[in-house]
């Protein structure tokens, strides 16, 4: 997927902001779900006076947005790469701000920092990386398949083979098999994490 040059993060935030100033989604068909229409534009429409404020907007907003399923609502396909392109660029410009504030030296230190909070629980065995569900009645994700993306982390965060191509989009887009009981992550401390990588690698990209 091509999320433009990263490095210009206020070029990428006004190419997004144009698109969004007309109907920039096609309707999913009417026995397809899709985004729900009124909510995606509403949301556009706060990017918007986010964007021309000057602030007020995160990256890790993006990240958690939720729009409802309707039947001939916009493609979702298409909305997730609007925002996987906002999202990136206003984590290059948070990025930025800390550098003008901290200087480069602590902001690599931060994330350096970061990376070996996140490098701790990689290192642990297989099966043994994230808490089991509360109730071994609960579903939550596989263990093998979250075992096979945190392998690929620590390759990336190693430079090791297997793992140099991995990305923020990886994660983002990351899905899981639903488990139960002893072959199961906790779902919510899976996904936490995951979002503390994403914060990493966004800025590594």
């Amino acid at each position: 997927m091509d999320h433009g040059t990263r490095q210009d993060s206020g070029g990428l935030q006004r190419q997004v902001m144009d698109s969004a100033k007309r109907q920039p989604f096609e309707l999913a068909d009417r026995e397809t779900f899709g985004y729900h229409r009124k909510q995606v534009d509403q949301f556009m429409a706060r990017a918007r006076v986010a964007y021309e404020g000057g602030g007020g907007l995160r990256a890790s907003d993006i990240r958690h947005l939720s729009f409802d399923a309707v039947r001939g609502g916009y493609r979702a396909d298409q909305v997730d790469d609007v925002l996987d392109r906002l999202e990136d660029a206003l984590a290059q410009a948070e990025r930025q701000r800390r550098i003008d504030q901290e200087g480069e030296d602590a902001w690599q230190a931060r994330v350096s920092a970061s990376i070996d909070v996140l490098r701790a629980r990689l290192e642990r065995p297989d099966g043994e990386r994230f808490r089991r569900p509360v109730s071994g009645a609960d579903s939550g994700y596989d263990r093998s398949d979250v075992d096979v993306l945190c392998r690929r982390l620590s390759a990336r965060f190693d430079r090791r083979p297997g793992g140099g191509d991995l990305v923020a989009d990886d994660l983002r887009r990351a899905v899981f098999t639903a488990a139960s009981g002893a072959d199961a992550y906790d779902e919510a401390q899976v996904d936490a994490y995951l979002d503390a990588a994403i914060d990493v690698l966004s800025v590594l990209d």
